[in-house]
């Protein structure tokens, strides 16, 4: 149980430094792409008896949850809205039992202002009584709440990279130009690849206590966990990857008031990818870690290291990230190039039949076929150190989930699949054939859909020492403020600041 409710908790005696609590899961199931887990949410919610939680970086009411029934869904015969704002108020109308409670970054506050029937649909919860909702302020400056979990009566959570907003929407397609890629405001936007992981059992009770914890945290009053209740919302028809597994939570969150700096996740990243054999898939929106690419330099170094396989997308979005993090990203990308002598380091991008690029917005890593890992935290410093947030993992080599590998490893197969363009069968084929993830994927003919090396663009002076001072992209709280040898890519300590200064003698003796 929690310790200490004042400061969002202690830790499980059985856990590691780098893991918040352990927790069983009845079933789990990793949704890809937001089409499916909007389609499963809303049956999920529909079923809910008690309490639906939501926490998220983003919400977006006009936001429409689903074009139509899909198999995994119950089939109840009512007629119900479409748009999320009016669905949470049928909800609650539909149940004289339940209550919805959304707690959202309180920066996203000013976003709802301008996004027309938003405001009168927060008008319209609000005079709910069995709608509550907070705006979360409860971090230092510079921080955000970046958390996407859901949790349906303490029996059922999601917890992953996808925020029930706009932008958000596709299948595993990505087809280009999709016209059901469609903003609340009319226009289109482009491909957009995510994962959340579903999960049922304890893992949901352990996950609705974080977000009470936090609620509170926020400013709202205590809450009182669900009642035990045997009926689960999980779908019937929705096939389980994984049954009877122990799931680990890991958190960041930054010191502030009476709650201490959490920083599990970055711990649990190192911890990670040091006891990888053979293989390192991930997704990420970013790649501009310092600890993370400390720790792959470290990997790389050695005389076998294990394959390093990174999906970003092309281009961060939007201006500002894309100065914090492309910048830093090519920095790393590069350095990590000096260390990679044995050629197992590659960061592609995916692309759709037409060459468009396809958004990366994942939070997932695959180790071998023994550690899966889906959240909210990217492979940025933020998520290190700075902003909330929660990832959850199932590692095979704890006593209960002896039996994961073969899922995690098709998880694997059908995250390249999708990328590659080609058919499950066809990847874990290429893998047997070639023994090597990335031999696998660079044998694959490009026929539609496929993975693209990144480009590495160039940097001028200003934009090099930009990446490389992590100005806009810090570790912890007030870190901006310190001087430049003791923060950034490149510290005074670590294998990335020696390559670096390789890389820039071999430079002045070539120039």
């Amino acid at each position: 149980m929690i310790q200490n409710s004042a400061n969002g908790g202690g830790q499980d005696p059985a856990a590691s430094p780098s893991v918040w609590r352990y927790a069983m899961a009845k079933r789990a199931y990793v949704v890809i792409d937001a089409a499916d887990y909007f389609e499963l949410m809303r049956g999920v919610m529909e079923e809910a008896r008690q309490r639906i939680f939501l926490i998220g970086w983003d919400f977006d009411s006009r936001i429409l949850l689903a074009s139509g029934r899909r198999w995994w869904q119950r089939g109840r015969r009512q007629k119900f809205p479409a748009r999320l704002g009016s669905f949470i108020i049928w909800l609650v109308k539909s149940n004289p039992r339940l209550e919805i409670l959304l707690l959202k970054w309180n920066i996203s506050l000013v976003k709802s202002l301008f996004r027309g029937t938003m405001v009168f649909d927060l008008i319209r919860w609000a005079l709910q009584a069995r709608i509550d909702f907070k705006f979360d302020g409860a971090h230092p400056i510079g921080c955000s709440h970046h958390q996407k979990i859901v949790v349906v009566d303490d029996v059922f959570a999601a917890c992953g990279g996808i925020d029930m907003t706009s932008d958000r929407w596709d299948t595993p397609d990505h087809l280009p130009k999709d016209p059901r890629r469609r903003r609340p405001t009319g226009g289109l936007y482009g491909p957009w690849h995510d994962v959340t992981m579903v999960m049922e059992g304890e893992v949901a009770a352990v996950l609705g206590e974080l977000g009470r914890e936090r609620w509170k945290v926020a400013g709202g009053a205590e809450i009182a966990p669900c009642v035990p209740q045997d009926f689960s919302p999980w779908p019937d028809k929705l096939r389980a990857e994984f049954e009877n597994v122990e799931v680990g939570i890991a958190r960041t969150r930054a010191e502030y008031g009476e709650c201490p700096q959490v920083s599990e996740i970055e711990a649990l990243f190192v911890e990670q990818i040091r006891r990888a054999r053979r293989f390192v898939y991930a997704e990420t929106q970013y790649f501009a870690s310092r600890a993370i690419a400390e720790a792959i330099c470290e990997r790389l170094l050695e005389d076998d290291p294990p394959e390093f396989l990174i999906v970003n997308p092309l281009t961060a979005d939007g201006w500002l990230e894309q100065v914090a993090m492309d910048t830093a990203r090519v920095e790393l990308v590069r350095t990590l190039g000096e260390a990679d002598h044995a050629g197992r380091f590659r960061i592609y991008y995916p692309v759709s039949a037409d060459g468009t690029p396809i958004y990366v917005h994942a939070k997932l890593m695959i180790i071998d076929e023994e550690v899966l890992r889906v959240g909210s935290a990217n492979m940025n410093n933020r998520s290190m150190g700075l902003d909330s947030e929660c990832d959850v993992f199932i590692d095979a080599a704890r006593p209960a989930n002896a039996h994961v590998s073969p899922a995690i490893a098709g998880l694997r197969h059908r995250l390249l699949a999708e990328h590659c363009g080609v058919i499950e069968e066809t990847i874990a084929e290429a893998l047997d054939r070639h023994g090597s993830m990335l031999a696998a994927v660079e044998s694959l003919v490009p026929t539609g859909k496929h993975l693209e090396p990144l480009p590495l663009k160039h940097l001028s002076e200003a934009e090099r020492a930009l990446g490389e001072s992590a100005l806009l992209d810090p570790e912890r709280p007030g870190e901006m403020f310190e001087p430049i040898e003791r923060r950034g890519l490149f510290r005074r300590k670590g294998q990335l600041m020696r390559l670096r200064l390789m890389d820039r003698l071999r430079r002045s003796k070539k120039g």
